[in-house]
């Protein structure tokens, strides 16, 4: 390659042009690998959730069924309950499966469950395990849930007169929390970078080429070939 003006401003930009390029495309060809819409974040409407989740943060969830997800006690889920009245998805935690016992009479330390005391560290109030009395057995293939903030929780501790006993059936569940996908906005902060990335390396080729441009007009040689070593003549 020959060396003239602007020679130094177009190598950068074939440089930081080629790496924005990978920059962008690796993000995106790993976004399209996985399958980012069985993830899908919610806003949270309400307290009842706090502290795990204050309103208006974004819980995520994976998407699917109870069976699928592998839905246990402790598990925060999302389910679709049109008689509850929620105005949309609720956000509650599981704390007791089909065949469990559940139960809590006030003044009591913790929730029974099984006869035993259940452990709850996520509670907002631990001196608060329920705000109201019960005692159920939870039907086969359903879910018994709460929130995490007793005081302030429209939950199934307040339907127990309900035909399930305040309980939900596991189809009600849509999604299954996890940890905020970090990974995800990583690849987009990654991408975002790659694309100011390939708008400076734009802007040096730009550049390059208008050096070159101005010294065609007054005349200064743009290339000027690079030595060469003699080469020696065909036998």
């Amino acid at each position: 390659m020959g060396r003239g003006p602007g020679r130094g401003l177009g190598i950068w930009a074939r440089v930081l042009l080629a790496v924005g390029t990978v920059m962008v495309a690796a993000p995106a060809a790993w976004a399209l690998a996985v399958d980012q819409q069985a993830v899908r974040g919610y806003s949270v409407p309400s307290e009842s959730m706090y502290p795990a989740y204050r309103p208006g943060d974004i819980a995520y969830f994976e998407l699917g069924g109870a069976g699928e997800l592998g839905v246990r006690r402790g598990d925060v889920v999302l389910f679709d309950a049109p008689g509850w009245r929620l105005g949309g998805p609720g956000i509650k935690r599981v704390v007791a499966l089909g065949g469990d016992r559940i139960a809590y009479r006030t003044g009591d330390a913790a929730l029974q469950l099984n006869g035993e005391p259940l452990e709850e560290p996520y509670l907002k109030d631990r001196r608060l395990p329920a705000a109201v009395s019960f005692e159920v057995t939870v039907p086969e293939g359903r879910m018994f849930v709460m929130g995490d903030n007793r005081g302030n929780s429209l939950d199934s501790a307040f339907r127990t007169g309900d035909p399930g006993h305040g309980s939900l059936p596991l189809s009600a569940v849509t999604g299954k929390a996890v940890e905020r996908p970090t990974a995800l906005i990583v690849a987009g902060g990654a991408m975002f970078a790659g694309f100011a990335v390939l708008l400076v390396g734009g802007g040096l080729g730009t550049g390059a080429w208008l050096v070159r441009r101005r010294a065609l007009r007054r005349g200064v040689g743009v290339l000027e070939p690079e030595p060469r070593f003699p080469t020696a003549p065909a036998p």
